[in-house]
């Protein structure tokens, strides 16, 4: 009884210790022996020192290791920009194209489209991923409370996840003890949240990205409108369209470690199929119809 519990660097504003001139709180062990929390430190020094040790024995080198898992926040946004404003402008292009509207009449809608697209990317990616940290913030905020008010069921709610995962219990309670005194909030947050500084939601990243990567999108029909004649406008911008969808599926894909082939395939039937039904649109209502 009126055990406390450290919970671990920037999470009390002490540093989870004990206040000047109090006693310092028994641990319980495995075995069921009591560690005060002094000695609890020393072995977390003395285990800073092993790794220390080890570091240097693989001459001072770190093993640093890259995951594409680590790239999932900025490609999703960025991957989904590029399509989206590839597709959305020349989709549009070939619809109003095939109405028989004139070229600059085109362009204009294109260049309306492609700023009109960029903002409403920006902001929906934004209000999206702002949601995502609030969420995230408000668990975490939960999580620091229940450390306060119940340290010692929140040690044994870690020592059963690691239990869970096949660790045997008495090896799973001294992880769990380990990484309380070193972080509590931040061990918690990775193992009963799924949360870690890798995926952390960034909303004005993924704000500019997909903006950013919209607009790179829509160069490829601007330009198809541009340079193409005028009676050529349809064809042209659904060729380049289609080409730079296959590259850029193709370009996710690589990224990603999966298969070139069916990312580009999978970015050629959805832009086609948008194109396709935009330009029906245009043929059946478009102005230069009887």
């Amino acid at each position: 009884l009126g055990q406390r519990h450290p919970l671990g660097p920037g999470l009390s504003g002490d540093g989870g210790g004990v206040p000047s001139g109090a006693t310092a709180p028994l641990k319980p062990t495995p075995t069921g022996a009591m560690l005060s929390e002094p000695t609890l430190r020393v072995m977390a020094r003395e285990d800073k020192a092993v790794q220390a040790s080890a570091h240097q024995s693989h001459g001072g080198r770190r093993h640093h290791e890259q995951h594409r898992s680590q790239r999932a926040g900025w490609l999703r946004a960025v991957v989904l920009g590029a399509n989206d404003g590839t597709i959305s402008v020349a989709s549009l292009v070939v619809g109003i194209a095939a109405s028989g509207a004139t070229r600059d009449f085109i362009l204009l809608s294109g260049l309306a489209a492609t700023v009109a697209g960029a903002m409403s990317m920006a902001a929906g990616e934004f209000v999206s991923v702002q949601s995502q940290v609030d969420t995230e913030r408000a668990d975490l905020a939960k999580e620091r409370r229940e450390l306060l008010m119940d340290p010692a069921g929140e040690l044994a709610e870690l020592t059963e996840i690691y239990r869970q995962r096949g660790i045997d219990q008495d090896l799973a309670r001294q992880v769990a003890e380990q990484l309380t005194l070193h972080d509590a909030l931040g061990a918690h947050a990775r193992e009963e949240l799924g949360l870690s500084e890798t995926l952390r939601a960034r909303p004005i990243q993924a704000a500019l990205s997909s903006a950013a990567s919209f607009a790179v999108g829509s160069v490829v029909p601007i330009t198809a409108i541009l340079l193409s004649p005028p009676r050529q406008i349809t064809l042209v911008t659904t060729t380049s369209a289609l080409v730079a969808l296959a590259a850029l599926g193709a370009l996710a894909a690589r990224a990603g470690g999966a298969s070139l082939r069916k990312g580009a395939l999978r970015m050629l039937f959805w832009g086609g199929l948008a194109m396709a039904l935009t330009a029906a649109v245009g043929r059946l209502f478009g102005v230069a119809n009887p």
